[in-house]
């Protein structure tokens, strides 16, 4: 078998893995996965874009007064008037408010202004505390506001600035997805929600996602992911910018989940954080010129994504973007559920060094609802990178 077709194989199996349905069940169009492509379903396929506001049946395109009308005013009706909308300075946005039952299976969009400025949340079936709360560039994996291509199951990040989402995300009511612009300049955001309306099986949770930031890092403390989160559900992905403030190696520290009442020590204790995001040896590797690096690359389900070496003048801080998407290995808890990680580099005398580090995270995972209130968000100055 030839390498090509060997790798197309792999594609091929992954994607049929990911989400595939559970086959005890009845198909309702909610998983897909190349394995049951064929099958026919009554689900009904719908979108939101600034071009139909509401996702309505026949109502896309219509638009006669949108932001690109000049452009389109020998053209008229039809022809791209409603690509994008600006979102004015403290103004929030609402991206998408629908009634009925099922999930948003897709989300793309490209946003022009200062990402960690703009705040995307989501609400499933009426809540009024989002299950989702996050800068719009630290949720799709690209936390330093700078591009990085990013080629995952769960996240996909494309020249320009092309964020795109997979995770699934169903709702029995509807949802409402809005995004607030906390910046003292317009945001321009082009943006595509694709969803389906269907029968959600009665065990399918909710997806959450949650931000953090610490800078710096306090002496000898640990950074939380995530904590305080109460119920049933499934932890599924974690996404970090680590900006580190010392020289040398900073990535030693373990991962920690403590589940279900675990107190002073955890259920799984990882062995270093190059290690829980699927690399080694601080992911280095030896160049043609003989030098050795860090090693930026992106795969399925983890990746280095980004490495910001810093410029020798004002550009001077190393910073490192880094996702694992637990996919095939979900972390299952039924009541309760606790993420830390140490900061942890090398000193002198052979001995561990704990930093005091910049960093940011996204913890991502399922439950089934209420969940248990987010920590208040920071505010612009605190989420601001300088």
């Amino acid at each position: 078998m030839s390498k090509r077709i060997l790798g197309l194989s792999l594609v091929f199996l992954l994607a049929s893995l990911f989400w595939a349905a559970d086959e005890e069940k009845p198909f309702n169009g909610l998983n897909l996965s190349l394995g049951n492509l064929t099958r026919l379903s009554k689900a009904q396929t719908r979108s939101i874009s600034p071009e139909n506001f509401t996702g309505e049946k026949g109502k896309a395109g219509m638009s006669v007064d949108g932001p690109a009308m000049n452009a389109a005013r020998d053209l008229g009706q039809g022809w791209k008037v409603s690509p994008y909308v600006r979102i004015k300075p403290k103004e929030t946005f609402v991206m998408a408010d629908v009634k009925g039952e099922g999930a948003i299976q897709q989300i793309w969009l490209t946003p022009a202004g200062a990402w960690r400025f703009a705040i995307i949340r989501f609400y499933w079936d009426g809540e009024i505390e989002p299950s989702v709360e996050c800068p719009v560039g630290d949720f799709f994996a690209c936390g330093w506001g700078r591009y990085a291509q990013i080629s995952s199951l769960a996240v996909c990040v494309n020249p320009g600035s092309a964020f795109n989402c997979y995770w699934q995300m169903p709702f029995r009511k509807g949802f409402k997805i809005t995004l607030e612009n906390i910046a003292d300049d317009n945001f321009t955001l082009y943006y595509q929600i694709n969803y389906t309306l269907t029968d959600v099986p009665d065990d399918a949770a909710y997806f959450h996602a949650q931000f953090r930031r610490v800078n710096p890092l306090p002496y000898k403390n640990v950074y939380t992911i995530v904590d305080g989160i109460k119920g049933w559900g499934q932890y599924v992905g974690t996404y970090m910018a680590w900006g580190v403030n010392n020289n040398g190696w900073w990535g030693e520290g373990e991962i920690k989940f403590y589940l279900d009442g675990d107190k002073d020590f955890p259920t799984i204790c990882g062995t270093g954080t190059e290690d829980y995001f699927c690399g080694s040896y601080d992911f280095d590797t030896k160049r043609p010129d003989g030098t050795v690096q860090y090693t930026e690359h992106t795969t399925p389900y983890s990746g280095l994504a980004q490495v910001i070496r810093g410029d020798g003048h004002y550009d001077v801080e190393q910073r490192f973007g880094l996702y694992r998407w637990h996919i095939m290995d979900p972390i299952r808890f039924e009541k309760d559920l606790k993420v830390t990680i140490q900061a942890l580099g090398w000193r002198s005398g052979g001995r561990y060094l704990p930093t005091q580090d910049d960093i940011s995270s996204v913890a991502f995972w399922y439950q089934q609802e209420p969940h248990a209130p987010f920590p208040k968000l920071p505010d612009k100055d605190y989420l601001e990178i300088i």
